[in-house]
């Protein structure tokens, strides 16, 4: 595809229903979402599936930043690369601004992308070696159809002094090898930041770096999303820094929601066992209850491939009730205002 289009014109090509709901609050609903693998066996075929996004229902606002927290192989980047477009969902729907995404083709894609920009987790890996770092950013401006090269070089200059990158000129002709972990993490932000998008993807940004930069970088983030009014998906297993990010937590556990809640909610009344049990490893000094959190018990999260009955979480759970929780799967109940988990501890009576 010619990349001489303006970015005007791939807009025209999404569906209409985007204008329609523009001023709507709602940036981002995912809908039933469910991401399944097919597992093939050489000379047998279809083996089995594995149920990375199994039944995620979530609604994203404009300006709002949000936080998915859960351990490694729950389930979050398969989410992430579904919102990203990457993956195509099994079931369900991502929803953008009233456009279903895998319904958009190639010209509402490429509108789609220029509107969602990704923060990857490694910053070195994220960038091209053989790649200025005026050559990284200039890339995506010449892919959208950004053709004046002084327009380029213009918004180049202002997005580096956004993420602080002072003076411009002894960064623009820097490879990455030559720049530190929050310098490059910095360029990578500069890069998701360069087409001037309504939502962000942040994959564990800061995982990858010195302990004495995750805070200045989170801050960062969180200053371009007040300053621009974007939307913003925080990927992250460390209930730590949620605090300097985001208004809402969403806990996730073998493919599934377990608990939502605002921040405060979830930090001071947690609810469900699992977020009980995550908060016991975190650093937050200030959560409710840490006295009386108790370990996850010895075990491994659940395969994904057969997934145990009923709650995911019942294997390892102390509290489980017999022939409820590994019978049947629970739904979301609400337990305070904007605040729900799924646990059945919480059925009302």
């Amino acid at each position: 595809m010619s990349p001489k289009k303006s970015t005007k014109n791939i807009k025209e090509s999404v569906p209409a229903a985007v204008e329609a709901i523009k001023d709507n609050d709602i940036l981002l609903r995912i809908k039933n979402l469910r991401v399944w693998f097919e597992l093939r066996r050489f000379g047998f075929g279809v083996a089995g599936h594995v149920r990375a996004v199994d039944g995620v229902e979530f609604d994203l606002g404009h300006s709002e930043a949000i936080a998915v927290v859960g351990e490694s192989g729950c389930g979050k980047s398969s989410l992430m690369k579904t919102i990203l477009g990457l993956y195509e969902p099994t079931e369900g729907e991502v929803v953008f601004e009233g456009a279903n995404v895998s319904q958009m083709g190639a010209k509402g894609l490429r509108w789609y992308r220029a509107n969602v920009g990704y923060v990857q987790q490694d910053p070195f890996g994220a960038l091209a070696p053989f790649m200025s770092v005026q050559r990284i950013l200039e890339e995506p401006l010449i892919v959208n159809g950004v053709r004046d090269p002084a327009e380029r070089e213009q918004r180049i200059r202002k997005v580096l002094e956004e993420v602080k990158m002072f003076p411009v000129e002894d960064f623009l002709g820097k490879f990455p090898h030559m720049l530190s972990g929050g310098q490059q993490q910095r360029v990578v932000i500069a890069r998701a930041m360069i087409m001037e998008p309504k939502l962000i993807v942040a994959d564990e940004p800061v995982s990858m770096l010195d302990a004495s930069v995750r805070v200045e970088i989170l801050k960062l983030l969180r200053n371009l999303q007040e300053k621009h009014h974007l939307a913003v998906i925080y990927i992250t297993h460390d209930l730590a820094t949620v605090r300097y990010f985001s208004e809402r937590i969403f806990v996730m556990y073998a493919g599934k929601l377990v608990e939502k809640a605002s921040v405060k909610e979830l930090l001071y009344n947690p609810k469900h066992p699992y977020t009980l049990a995550l908060l016991t490893g975190t650093s937050e000094p200030d959560a409710a209850n840490a006295k009386t959190f108790k370990e996850i018990p010895p075990g491994e999260p659940p395969s994904l491939v057969t997934p145990p009955p009923g709650c995911r979480f019942h294997p390892r759970c102390s509290h489980k009730i017999d022939g409820v929780c590994d019978v049947k799967e629970p739904p979301d109940f609400p337990v305070a205002d904007h605040h729900q988990v799924a646990c059945w501890l919480f059925e009302p009576k």
